[in-house]
């Protein structure tokens, strides 16, 4: 069968040179959602609506987006649709769309509607969500991995070429690892989160799911920038470049945590899995380095274990006194736990994460990136039922400290389990780093790539 696969680089292509059309893709589209049982979605606009942006667009060489398929996460306002965060009571129908969204619509990109999530962006998890369980694309006994389920879903199943999440505790990187899609966690302000619910608004971050970290980076030129109605927003410097640089892998000092800082959580297939990725960043990159992992770790354990679960209330402190029987009773209990700290909490907390910040940075003095595991490991849908909390928790290890510490970010992947959920690396970088994150990212997947290509070839 002929690939279709609809990335940003093939349809660019194909439209420059007339063997595709924007109205074809979005027929594509639409005719997969349809054939597709999954719970991806939340609300996918009328297709004859989609059609008539297609031919409104205007030329494939004033918009770098032009025609490309795209979808939010239904806690990214777009103006005519609902707003959900997953929570019909909620629900509300903005007049305005967020800043990222009209960036996109600006550059030619074709909306094609709002993807599923966990509720209120609590969870990484994929099943806390009136609108159903979203699924491993790989096996769908398995979680696909939260918040940004839909998106990283839609992604995976090729019904558009590129997605955002949002990434709080590692919502745009889980469910990246667990489809087998890469993950872009841009620095934190880089992009605008007006017009975008928010889970924790001091760490909030808005992130792109794509096929390749080339088209992460595509997206994220289009998106970035300072928006003055988002009081988070960074101003970028004005040499700020989003095209991947050409990084000479021998010329890149990749940080490894220390095996004591490691935790699989009894996973030997992960263990194994990452141990062959050590390989190939000791064979590939001019140096490799074992890093105290310790400052990570410990930052990690603030998110939900300190004051910023009271950030989380605050956001949506009225709706939760008025309809928290509306609420997913795991959602209602995480976020009512922020009641029960006080400013001298608050404040303990900020001063210990300058320390840890300060730890962390010296770990950067001596790499140029940090390469974990995305996740430690995966859960079947029942078994993340059985002990919702715990192994949630279990999912953030390598996630919950990374806006915590102003790091960049991205989820590759680089394996697959014997059942079939993907297996992910992340690559962390300091604020601003997300052109090198990016591209040593597709480096590490690349290799990864022809290690696991190399043995099946040799016994054909």
């Amino acid at each position: 069968m002929e690939d279709d696969s609809l990335t940003i680089s093939r349809l660019r292509s194909e439209y420059s040179t007339g063997d595709r059309t924007p109205e074809q893709t979005v027929e594509t589209v639409f005719d997969r959602i349809r054939a597709d049982e999954t719970n991806a979605w939340i609300t996918v606009r009328d297709r004859e609506a989609v059609l008539a942006d297609a031919e409104a667009l205007d030329a494939p060489a004033d918009q770098p987006l032009y025609g490309v398929p795209f979808a939010v996460k239904d806690n990214i306002d777009v103006a005519g649709l609902p707003t959900t965060a997953a929570c019909p009571a909620y629900a509300y129908e903005p007049e305005a769309s967020a800043t990222v969204v009209e960036k996109l619509l600006d550059a030619g990109a074709l909306l094609i509607g709002k993807t599923n999530m966990d509720q209120f962006a609590t969870g990484l998890v994929g099943t806390r969500s009136p609108y159903g369980v979203c699924r491993n694309v790989h096996n769908p006994a398995y979680i696909s991995g939260g918040s940004s389920a839909g998106s990283a879903v839609a992604v995976a199943r090729d019904h558009v070429a590129f997605a955002l999440g949002t990434d709080t505790a590692g919502s745009g990187r889980v469910p990246a690892a667990c489809n087998g899609i890469v993950g872009l966690k841009p620095t934190r302000g880089t992009v605008s989160t007006d017009g975008v619910v928010p889970a924790c608004a001091s760490l909030d971050c808005v992130s792109v799911f794509t096929d390749a970290c080339s088209e992460a980076l595509r997206v994220e030129s289009v998106i970035a920038g300072f928006d003055s109605a988002d009081p988070y927003s960074r101003r970028l410097a004005a040499d700020t470049q989003f095209d991947p640089p050409t990084q000479d892998p021998d010329a890149v000092t990749v940080g490894l945590p220390e095996t004591t800082g490691l935790e699989f959580f009894g996973d030997t297939e992960a263990e194994r899995m990452f141990d062959r990725v050590c390989e190939t960043v000791t064979a590939g990159f001019g140096e490799s380095v074992r890093v105290d992992f310790d400052p990570f770790v410990e930052t990690a354990e603030l998110l939900y274990g300190g004051p910023w679960l009271a950030e989380r209330l605050e956001a949506i402190e009225t709706f939760v006194e008025t309809h928290a029987d509306a609420m997913n009773p795991i959602v209602e209990r995480i976020v009512t736990e922020g009641r029960r700290y006080t400013a001298i909490d608050t404040f303990r907390a900020l001063h210990e994460l300058e320390r840890l910040k300060r730890a962390s940075a010296r770990v950067f003095d001596d790499i140029d990136v940090l390469v974990t595991p995305t996740v430690g490991t995966i859960y079947t849908i029942e078994e993340v039922r059985e002990q919702p909390m715990e192994r949630n928790a279990d999912l953030g290890y390598y996630t919950d400290y990374v806006n915590l510490l102003d790091l960049s970010a991205v989820a590759v992947p680089v394996g697959q389990y014997d059942d079939g959920p993907g297996f992910g690396v992340t690559v962390l970088g300091e604020a601003g780093d997300d052109p090198l994150v990016a591209a040593v990212g597709e480096q590490l997947r690349s290799m990864a790539a022809t290690e696991t290509a190399t043995p099946a070839t040799s016994t054909d």
